[in-house]
């Protein structure tokens, strides 16, 4: 299926690893002209060149920090029209007491998952109307609709970004943009591999056998972690030209764990 996106300049902010470089990568698939950003120029550079090469498509690195005032300037400067903008960020620490959290972890969180994408779509959002095209996609995560305390700092931003973007995109649907969050569960990610290798380093065990552990407590009904691809391609079609209709809609993406009639 052609998404009918080939020649837009897409953004994708965190798109260096995990669900970022999935959806950077299925956006590279569609033919768009790729702008990527991450903190880590090494790996930055090295997922430019895989995407390049699986792909041939165009791609841009860019060395920033997007949840920081000068990190987004920098961004905005290499590429300030884009008619696609994905934006997501490393998931935040887990919180197994919430009464450990510092008002630090609490301002820095914010500013990943809150400050940084409001402040992206108010850069943005007015040359995408004026084009009559855009698509902005926050990738979140599914504490942001389903709360638990181990994600008391990656839910509460997210949520007001939810909250921000469906008020938003109500106002520009008429210009041919949309704004969706996409909700993600656990997924093959490079912070999930160090966080699960990590945990199973210190119970004398392997990552499958915590990722099995983790599958069943939490009761996965797909029984397993998603895949970054999968989840990439999802990414790509809220981001299509078919996607029109799609207004300020969250999509949990977590293998069934948390589901509701509606």
């Amino acid at each position: 299926m052609d998404l009918g996106i080939k020649g837009r300049k897409a953004l994708v902010n965190g798109g260096s690893a995990g669900l970022g470089k999935g959806s950077a990568k299925a956006l590279a698939v569609e033919g768009v002209e790729l702008y990527i950003s991450a903190r880590g120029e090494d790996r930055l550079q090295a997922t430019a060149e895989e995407i390049r090469r699986d792909t041939g498509a165009t791609v841009i690195p860019i060395v920033a920090d997007h949840s920081s005032e000068e990190g987004r300037e920098h961004i905005l400067t290499v590429c300030p029209d884009p008619d696609i903008l994905v934006g997501t960020c490393s998931p935040a620490p887990f919180t197994p007491d919430f009464r450990e959290v510092s008002v630090e972890q609490g301002q820095d969180n914010l500013s990943v998952g809150l400050i940084s994408p409001v402040e992206f779509i108010r850069a943005t959002i007015d040359g995408m109307c004026e084009r009559r095209f855009g698509r902005i996609v926050n990738i979140s995560t599914a504490a942001s609709k389903f709360p638990a305390e181990l994600r008391t700092l990656s839910g509460p931003p997210r949520a007001a970004l939810s909250n921000y973007t469906v008020g938003v995109a109500k106002a520009v649907a008429k210009y041919n943009v949309t704004i969706n969050n996409l909700l993600p569960g656990m997924h093959h990610t490079a912070t999930a591999h160090e966080r699960f290798t990590a945990m199973a380093q210190e119970r004398g065990t392997s990552y499958d056998k915590v990722v099995r552990d983790w599958i069943d407590e939490w009761r996965i009904p797909a029984d397993k972690f998603g895949d970054i691809d999968e989840f990439g391609s999802i990414c790509a079609l809220f981001c299509s030209a078919q996607a029109s209709y799609i207004v300020g809609q969250s999509l949990v993406v977590d293998g069934g764990v948390t589901n509701s009639t509606f």
